[in-house]
């Protein structure tokens, strides 16, 4: 039987990241590929870490956060995890509705500023 693993190349096509990133996040003890010489080779578990990293990036969420939550499951397991995982949501959550009304705020002030300006050139 098989295991799925990727070369660091493949890791950075799968996951459409640069190579720099992938280092960093390795750099910041997020990943931990397995090394054959100079050659790294990532393999289902960090694979699935970086769907989860991947996840909570498209979401807003720091790296900081994120590895912590990726330690509480090799400590605490998955129970204490998804618990965390509610917890950080939530947080988050709460964030992005705040970025949205002010960017919602902002839409409105620029596009009052544009039909003002538009309405100015009118009447000129």
């Amino acid at each position: 039987m098989s295991e799925t693993r990727l070369s660091f190349k493949e890791m950075c096509a799968r996951f459409d990241v640069t190579p720099r990133t992938l280092r960093y996040y390795e750099y910041i003890e997020l990943l931990q590929p397995e090394r054959a010489g100079r050659s790294r080779y990532f393999g289902p578990r960090e694979i699935a870490r970086m769907t989860l990293i991947m996840r909570g990036r498209r979401f807003g969420i720091k790296l900081e956060d994120i590895r912590q939550w990726l330690l509480i499951y090799e400590q605490d397991g998955t129970e204490a995890q998804m618990r965390a995982f509610i917890e950080m949501a939530d947080r988050q959550y709460g964030e992005l509705q705040e970025q949205k009304a002010q960017l919602d705020e902002a839409m409105h002030e620029l596009k009052s500023l544009r039909d003002k300006t538009v309405n100015l050139l009118k009447s000129a």
